[in-house]
């Protein structure tokens, strides 16, 4: 029964807004605009406290971590599943957060496509040459700093199937720092693996949990030698951080 109380209230909560963003978004950017503001906002919490209320799904978000970050930052982090997105807008919802993500995901994926669309995130083409995923990138670095917004990049490049952290790829990276010259900000996120396929959605729900945790802060860097550096101990940060989250119950933040 709580499974269909969930799926009700999750789904009563996306098609509206679902439906509304498509219709909005060819013929009026301002509304569009307003409604992915709107599932930001307010959908993004709600979303965690229907699944706690029926399923006992905790999200831990460390707040006492966000202590450390300045005023304007760019986001690296391990990445598991889409609803990484709804979690780094919950744990940093008094930011206006913008995401790297492949151009695949601004069609057909409801909620999510027009949101991603409308809000100028970076949308890098899946099969473009390199240097022109380079541009998209440096011009999304340079348009998230006049914006004062906070851009979040996944150096894997896709989602884990384990849930352990894969390789850290560092062109985008090091572009994207060079375009914003920010400091970095290194996030780890766990629990996204174990919802990653629908079929096991509903089931690992129950119980589960979702953290987030910013780790360390590192100045902006300067040179290929720093960004290297940077990316390579964050790799082993967040693995560490993964290793010690799972020696806990769900219930334990």
């Amino acid at each position: 029964m709580s499974s269909f109380i969930t799926l009700l209230c999750l789904f009563g909560m996306i098609i509206p807004s679902s439906i509304a963003n498509i219709l909005a978004y060819p013929v009026c950017h301002r509304l569009s605009e307003k409604i992915s503001n709107y599932i930001v906002k307010v959908l993004a919490p709600r979303l965690f406290a229907i699944t706690h209320c029926y399923k006992k799904f905790n999200f831990f978000g460390y707040n006492e971590s966000k202590k450390q970050l300045p005023q304007q930052f760019l986001v690296i982090s391990n990445h598991q599943s889409l609803l990484d997105i709804p979690v780094y807008m919950n744990f940093l919802r008094d930011k206006e957060v913008r995401f790297v993500a492949k151009d695949t995901l601004s069609r057909h994926i409801p909620l999510v496509s027009e949101m991603l669309r409308t809000q100028e995130h970076c949308m890098v083409p899946r099969h473009a040459k390199p240097m022109d995923a380079m541009n998209v990138m440096e011009q999304f670095g340079k348009r998230v700093v006049q914006r004062n917004q906070i851009p979040i990049l996944f150096p894997e490049g896709t989602r884990t199937r384990t849930g352990d952290v894969g390789k850290f790829y560092s062109a985008g990276f090091r572009k994207l720092a060079e375009a914003s010259n920010l400091p970095i900000a290194v996030c780890a996120l766990d629990g996204g693996y174990a919802l990653r396929e629908i079929t096991k959605l509903f089931t690992n729900l129950k119980c589960g949990c979702y953290r987030v945790k910013v780790l360390k802060v590192y100045d902006a860097p300067k040179t290929k030698e720093e960004s290297t550096a940077i990316l390579d101990e964050s790799r082993e940060l967040i693995q560490k951080q993964l290793d010690e989250w799972r020696k806990l119950p769900t219930t334990q933040k």
